[in-house]
Formats: structure tokens, sequence, C-alpha cells
């Protein structure tokens, strides 16, 4: 999602993703403490295979169970620290609401917009550097957080976490994806299997991490950002001891010539966008629905259990998902049906908005939501990431990986300032419901087809001209 990156604006979350820190200015951060989602899931690559967690991971080797490691400490220093930072800003430090949420937007600009930076950077220099270079500047940026007392101050902090992000996250999930992919390739299994373990790290983390991260503030917060550097210190630690300098089968490119290529490359341009519109869905947990939940209760007390039910969906259905779709489902299928299950929760709540339910009864609709789009994000997330290694031009995994955070968290910027929008403007309260459940359904048709196969390509280059 690394943290969840993608909004995510969140998000970031990038997924993926640290995916965000919640909707600036509201309870919607604290809330997420309680339990988060992270954006997870399964879907299907060709080799079927019904292998339990335990099996799976048994048999993985040595560097993709640091990497998994990796993804749960990643994911344990980040939420302990940033679902807090919002109320630190307001309170102790005495910033305006509309700073604190720019503050936030530029956390969120310096992790999701320069992933393609630490992607090529990955590519360039192998995942060791970068990775460990992102490490040293997010214990940098949280041990300066804990210190900074001023806006210029804080400011500073805040780009430094978000540019560390950039570059250990992507230079680790193209990593996994790759070994994924021999994982595949050597008959261990879908490469479903591990991207879903991933997840289930990932959630692990999303969920510990503020646990931790409440227990220290009742101390202070600078506690807090001084215990989310010294995670990162040990993690750092560990990967100058375990990760090795050289990856077998990751050769290093030159960083020139390869986004060109990217730009030209349809069928990846045309999978980040409809990833995206999975992401712009997703960051609604923060925008649409904290405001559905106040209208129907009163207060956003009912978000922390909302979290905590996408959260036990993610832990007790993900792997369950993987196995199911993996003997039954290409990746092109896995992401129609995860993005209609999607479009299905928008309709539940656009749909049932009329009637003005308030109470228990108003929060069905709200849950339903919740619980499509987990669903759907089990089907969506892994097949887009398990995608990637497919489209992306041979040793250029990390600037693909990288580019799809970045493609998607522009498109999550764009289309929530389009959600606000609709918020504000002076329509019936189901508009902005139908409106997004249409984004994921557009979006299916935006889903590359299958690539065509060598036969075909040699039928298209001998064929007579006109």
């Amino acid at each position: 999602m690394s943290e969840p990156e993608q909004p995510l604006p969140a998000p970031l979350t990038g997924r993926t993703t640290e995916e965000g820190a919640g909707r600036p200015g509201s309870r919607a951060a604290e809330n997420e403490a309680a339990g988060r989602a992270v954006v997870g899931g399964a879907a299907a690559a060709g080799v079927a295979g019904k292998v339990s967690r335990r099996g799976t991971w048994a048999r993985l080797n040595p560097l993709l169970r640091l990497l998994i490691l990796t993804q749960l400490a990643f994911n344990v220093g980040f939420f302990a620290v940033l679902p807090f930072l919002a109320e630190h800003l307001g309170t102790a430090i005495g910033m305006a609401g509309w700073m604190v949420g720019f503050v936030l937007g530029l956390r969120t600009f310096s992790q999701q917009g320069l992933f393609v930076v630490g992607g090529a950077l990955a590519d360039r220099y192998g995942v060791r550097p970068v990775v460990l270079a992102g490490c040293a500047l997010r214990i940098a940026g949280f041990a300066w957080l804990g210190y900074a007392d001023e806006d210029w101050s804080v400011i500073g902090s805040v780009l430094l976490i978000g540019f560390a992000a950039a570059l250990f996250s992507p230079a680790v999930e193209s990593e996994v994806a790759r070994q994924a992919v021999v994982w595949e390739e050597s008959g261990g299994g879908p490469r479903t299997s591990v991207l879903a373990l991933f997840t289930v790290a990932g959630q692990a983390g999303a969920f510990v991490g503020p646990l931790i991260g409440a227990l220290l503030l009742a101390v202070d917060y600078r506690v807090v950002c001084l215990a989310g550097a010294g995670v990162f210190v040990l993690v750092l630690a560990g990967h100058v001891r375990l990760l090795p300098q050289h990856i077998p089968g990751r050769e290093r490119v030159e960083m020139r010539g390869g986004l060109g290529g990217l730009l030209r490359n349809r069928r990846f341009l045309a999978l980040c966008c409809a990833y995206g519109a999975y992401l712009l869905a997703y960051n609604q947990l923060y925008l649409l629905l904290p405001d559905e939940v106040e209208r129907a209760t009163g207060s956003q007390t009912a978000l922390a259990w909302l979290f905590g039910l996408s959260s036990l969906l993610v832990v007790a259905a993900q792997l369950p998902v993987t196995r199911w779709a993996a003997g039954r489902l290409d990746l092109r299928r896995s992401m129609t049906g995860g993005l209609l299950l999607i479009a299905s929760g928008f309709g539940v709540v656009g749909l049932a908005r009329p009637a003005q339910w308030t109470g228990t009864a108003g929060l069905l609709p709200a849950a339903g939501f919740v619980v499509l789009l987990t669903l759907g994000q089990m089907l969506v997330a892994p097949a887009a990431r398990a995608w990637v290694p497919d489209l992306a031009v041979e040793g250029r995994l990390g600037l693909y990986t990288g580019a799809m955070s970045s493609v998607s968290g522009l498109i999550v910027l764009v289309g929530s300032a389009g959600a606000g929008a609709l918020m504000d403007a002076d329509l019936p309260a189901a508009v902005p419901w139908l409106a997004l459940a249409a984004v994921p359904i557009a979006s299916v048709l935006l889903i590359p087809g299958p690539a065509p196969t060598a036969r075909e390509k040699s039928e298209a280059l001998n064929a007579p001209s006109d």
C-alpha cells in the first residue's frame, strides 16, 4: 500500500497503501486509529493453489519474509505517530484548521507525488541503498517532528517524513511484486498468495501502531514520535544486516529513457486510471463516510466501529478470498468484479439516502458501503499490483510501481476535490454517492484487455499489407 501510501490523499494509500491520515480537520483520523482497513485483497494469477497462510510463509525465501516483516514494521511505526498528528498540530502547536489541512496535504504530496522518483532510484541503484536511505530519513523526520514547535519546523519534518516513504515504499513493493512472480513461475502458487500475506502484514501493523501510539500519547506526543523513530532504527539495523547488496535477477538500469516508454505504455496507463478510480472510492472512507455517519447518529463515534469492521474483514477474509479467486478469475476479471462491488456499495447509500434514516437504522447503509468496499478492494488492489510486472519494461519495475501510485494519487487528489464540491453544492443528498458509484463502473472500461499472445503477434507481423 510499505505503508498504505495510497491516498490516501488519503493514500494515501497509497495503497495501497500510509494511505493518508484522514480528513483534515475532522475526527476521521483519530477514529481510524481504532481500526483502519489497509488496502488489501486478493486476485488471481494463472496458477491455482489452495495454500494456507502458514504453508505459504514456511515456503517463502528469506528475502520475501524480510520484506513482508518490513511492511509490518513500517506500518507499526507510521500508524503510531500520524493518526494523532492533526490533533497535536491543532491543540499543542495551535495551528489554524486550514494550516493543519495544508500540512497533511504536504505530507501526502511529498510521498505520493514522488513515488515515481523512489521507484526509478530503486531501478538505478538497487533496493538496499534506497530502503536504507528512506529509513534514515524517516528516523530524522519523526525525531524532528517530536521537537518541532513552529510552523516552518513542522512543515520541514513532515516533508521529510513523506519523502522517506517515497523512497522505501516503491523499492519494497516492487521487489515483493517481482519476487511474487518468481514464486509463481517456480510452482510455489499464485503470486497473489504472496501479495495477500504482504497485505495482512500491513493490516496488522496498521492495527497495532495506533494502539502503541495511544498508550504513549498519555505521556507526550514527543514520546510517540521518538517511539516511531525507534521502530525505524530497528528496521534500519535489521536491513543493514539482512538485506542483500545485490538481489539475483534484479539488474540495475540507467534512469534516462524509462519515463518516455512508460508514458507510451497505454495498457499500463489504463491500469493506473482504473486503480486510481478504486483509490478515489477508498478515500471516501475519510470524506463521504464521516459526513454520512454524523448525519445518521449526530457524531462520528461510530466511525471507529466501521473502520474496525473493515479491518476484521481484511484479516478474516483476505486469504480465503485469495484462494477462491486464484483458480477462478484472471486479473482482469478480479478487477472488474471488485470495481462493481465497490460501485454497489456507493449505490446502497445513494438509494437509501432519500429515506433519511437515523440512529442504528441509519448506520446500516454505511455499514453496507464499508463491507462492499472492503470486499471490492480485496479483489482490485492485489490484482493491480500483480499486473504491474507483466506491463513493466524489463528492469523498470520500480519506476512502474512508483508511477502507478503517483498517477493514482493525482486522480484521488482531483477526484476528492470534485467529491467535496458535490457535497457543498445545493444538490440532493444522494447525488455525491451516486456520482461516485458511476466512477468505478466507468473505470471498468479502462481495464486493459488480455495481452496478445506470441502467435497473435507473429500473425500480425506477417500479415500482408494492403
